[in-house]
């Protein structure tokens, strides 16, 4: 579900707290497990956060680079994926991890499924603030026609997580 210009009244608190979670977690290229370094730099906030090195992708408590937890979860954050979530039918969601990306010009992410989700009924809730970027979705096989469902920045997602199973990529334009 596309909730576009959802997040746009509170566009300037959110990069205030950005701001502040990149000041604790710095924004840092991982590596693929198959040795590539990623073009989009990464950092995360709440109980989790997502990270990728040669052993594999997973969700870590810690952060790997300073061996401490990851920030809190901004409570604009917190709640923005609380309204979202709601908005599109999981009034119970409760979020426990951020990964926030940055996407500068030229960064792209391959087609990649989420295969590291162990909760299939949560939703994933995404926010764009800032650099357009093209999305793309693709089937069930990689193999498939990706589609370019024209979604743009500052527009909130959300994909029951089962749907997860699809390929998808995205890259700023």
């Amino acid at each position: 579900m596309l909730l576009r210009g959802f997040a746009l009244y509170q566009a300037d608190a959110l990069i205030q707290a950005i701001q502040q979670v990149i000041a604790a977690a710095p924004f840092r290229h991982l590596m693929t497990p198959g040795g590539r370094v990623m073009s989009v730099g990464m950092t995360n906030c709440g109980m989790l956060g997502w990270v990728s090195d040669r052993t594999g992708y997973r969700y870590s408590a810690t952060d790997p680079l300073t061996g401490q937890p990851w920030p809190p979860m901004p409570a604009c954050f917190a709640d923005l994926a609380l309204r979202a979530a709601a908005e599109s039918g999981f009034d119970n969601f409760k979020p426990d991890a951020c990964l926030v990306n940055r996407y500068e010009a030229g960064s792209r992410m391959a087609l990649h499924q989420d295969r590291d989700e162990s909760d299939l009924g949560a939703p994933i809730v995404s926010v764009s603030l800032g650099l357009p970027a093209v999305f793309l979705l693709g089937g069930l096989q990689r193999s498939g026609r990706a589609a370019r469902p024209g979604w743009r920045f500052t527009a909130w997602r959300r994909w029951p997580a089962a749907s997860t199973r699809a390929w998808g990529a995205s890259a700023s334009t």
